[in-house]
């Protein structure tokens, strides 16, 4: 997946080519009676190790879900990882993160975000440690983005695939159906899934009518609006007025 969304950002594309030491829902756990950590997609290529989550809201708050911190959380496991494997500092990989968003995390309506470590006071100033933090806001399918990205965003949120990468994860998805365990496990996420979706929707109206209100819209005017643009009935949109 390519994080680089052609906008002439500092960052560098992260670009996953030939991957090797892959594992899904790896446990880390590095003292008897410590916390274990599960990652969704744990692997590498010959640059950079990467962790790859898939994140709803599942009925929660934004900030219960506490991402900037457990992403910090999930780059200090991965280089644990690594330098009990017998690895020195100086020979630490590139460490990313890269968690996926069925919801906007930040709030600004980009389509992704990329956090790393830079001086405050001289911006282009690098820390040049290796990692990256990258949200990805998978509601974003307008501005400026690749194709590929695009496509990816398109097929979480609907699974329409419409790339070569698309039609490959569609295929596994289909393959991964066969088997019992997967089954169970997808068909949680697709009921996930389809709660984030009905969230956005109902976010969206709710900030529409805010919007209405505030310009001095009368609440009959609105109700009719919201009947006609998310083709309501009269007593859906009531609620939203209440």
């Amino acid at each position: 997946m390519e994080s680089e969304d052609g906008t002439g950002s500092r960052h560098a594309p992260v670009v996953l080519k030939e991957m090797w030491d892959v594992h899904s829902e790896k446990q880390l756990q590095y003292t008897a009676d410590g916390k274990p950590i599960r990652l969704d997609v744990y692997t590498r290529d010959h640059k950079a190790v990467y962790d790859a989550e898939m994140q709803n809201l599942n009925h929660r708050r934004l900030e219960d879900l506490e991402l900037p911190k457990r992403s910090r959380f999930y780059q200090s496991m991965m280089d644990v990882d690594y330098l009990q494997k017998g690895g020195s500092y100086q020979s630490l990989p590139e460490g990313k993160v890269l968690i996926i968003c069925t919801f906007d995390p930040f709030g600004e309506g980009k389509a992704k975000y990329v956090f790393e470590n830079r001086c405050e006071d001289k911006p282009e100033l690098s820390l040049k440690d290796g990692t990256a933090k990258i949200f990805y806001n998978c509601t974003c399918l307008s501005g400026k983005m690749s194709e590929e990205l695009r496509a990816f965003y398109d097929f979480i949120m609907t699974e329409a695939g419409s790339s070569a990468l698309t039609r490959r994860i569609a295929s596994a998805v289909s393959r991964a159906r066969c088997n019992e365990k997967w089954r169970s496990e997808y068909m949680k996420e697709l009921l996930l899934r389809a709660d984030a979706r009905a969230e956005g929707r109902a976010e969206a109206i709710r900030g529409f009518v805010q919007d209405k209100l505030e310009d001095g819209i009368d609440r009959e005017t609105i109700i009719c609006k919201l009947e006609k643009v998310y083709s309501m009935t009269r007593e859906e949109a009531e609620r939203y007025l209440l």
